[in-house]
């Protein structure tokens, strides 16, 4: 896997573990504990891990050459929770992570 292709799937990893905390923290929120602690912890890391992913796909869109499809199918993942996950995956099978991606 190209290099950019780990920062790649670490960035959507973090992404999708920051969404799953604030799902977690809302829940507590709202639910029987009414406890915001997990929001407040969550709410700012979820925002820096989602910009953080939006800059990392637009440098891993460039520098690996995806089209277009790819890239806003990679953008857009990051919008419902969690399925920035699968989307590395899938990416990773068709290749679209490694240096195969660059020719």
């Amino acid at each position: 896997m190209h290099p950019t292709g780990r920062l790649f799937a670490a960035v959507a990893f973090i992404e999708a573990v920051t969404w799953a905390g604030l799902l977690i923290g809302m829940w507590m929120k709202y639910g029987p504990m009414a406890n915001v602690a997990l929001v407040k912890l969550f709410g700012p890391l979820h925002g820096v891990a989602f910009l953080v992913y939006v800059a990392v796909t637009l440098f891993a869109a460039v520098r690996l050459r995806w089209p277009w499809w790819a890239s806003a199918l990679a953008l857009l993942a990051a919008i419902p929770p969690l399925v920035t996950l699968p989307l590395e995956w899938w990416f990773k099978r068709r290749g679209l992570l490694g240096l195969r991606a660059m020719r």
